[in-house]
């Protein structure tokens, strides 16, 4: 254990320390960020990957008969939900 005396004389030692810490932790804090910008998003499903997705869900009966028509219908027009729900908010 550090007598008061012993103690007094490490604190000019402190400041020499906690000045390269200061310096030091930025980078190392830099180094967390994600580099590249690159975007992670997820690719727009196909139209028919969306009939495919569609055909299950009905499928598996998550959506009704007369709501699978109406959807495959848009997607072979080329208006997908996403698209229509957009265009109806402007």
């Amino acid at each position: 254990m550090l007598r008061p005396m012993q103690f007094e004389r490490l604190l000019p030692l402190r400041g020499m320390l906690l000045a390269p810490s200061l310096l030091i932790l930025p980078i190392l804090l830099v180094g967390c960020v994600a580099v590249g910008g690159t975007s992670h998003a997820a690719p727009q499903p196909t139209a028919g990957q969306e009939l495919v997705d569609l055909k299950r869900a009905v499928d598996c009966g998550a959506i009704s008969a007369e709501e699978y028509e109406r959807m495959r219908h848009q997607v072979i027009s080329g208006k997908t939900a996403s698209a229509e729900s957009s265009s109806a908010s402007h």
